[in-house]
């Protein structure tokens, strides 16, 4: 049914529970999984301001860096279960974008919301939601709450 799965994380807390339950469904269905981090890089996604420019190659290089390590994590979380794994950092591109893309191999997205509500949605957006309304793929939400869960 679900051959190949998708799981976007961002190494967040509710990320990686994400990452823990979709390698549970994996496992059970005996699925390969990709773990995507999408990684929009400061200086030409317009974020970085004048006074910032000197500091902008050493910060995306430890975003880089983050990203790889949320991808490690995940990876061995895979690997101890006994599931096939993958993982895919895709540099200068929006998370909802690469996430679409991403999905056009896979028969199931699995991702973390933080289910958000008011002021913090409007205010930061919700990347599974802007994913799961284009999506032509089946997606799993995992809900966490912003405490950390």
């Amino acid at each position: 049914m679900y051959q190949r799965i998708l799981i976007p994380t961002d190494g967040s807390a509710c990320a990686m529970k994400a990452v823990h339950e979709g390698l549970g469904l994996a496992k059970q269905l005996g699925s390969e999984v990709t773990f995507l981090y999408a990684l929009e890089n400061p200086l030409t996604t317009g974020t970085a301001t004048p006074e910032s420019l000197p500091y902008s190659a050493q910060l995306w290089e430890d975003l880089k860096q983050t990203a790889d390590e949320a991808l490690r994590e995940a990876v061995a979380a895979a690997e101890a279960l006994g599931v096939r794994a993958t993982a895919k950092r895709v540099d200068n591109q929006a998370p909802v974008t690469a996430i679409l893309n991403a999905s056009e191999d896979h028969d199931l997205v699995v991702m973390g919301t933080h289910g958000r509500r008011g002021f913090n949605r409007w205010m930061f957006g919700s990347v599974a939601e802007g994913a799961l309304r284009r999506a032509s793929k089946p997606f799993l939400l995992i809900r966490s709450d912003e405490a950390g869960d």
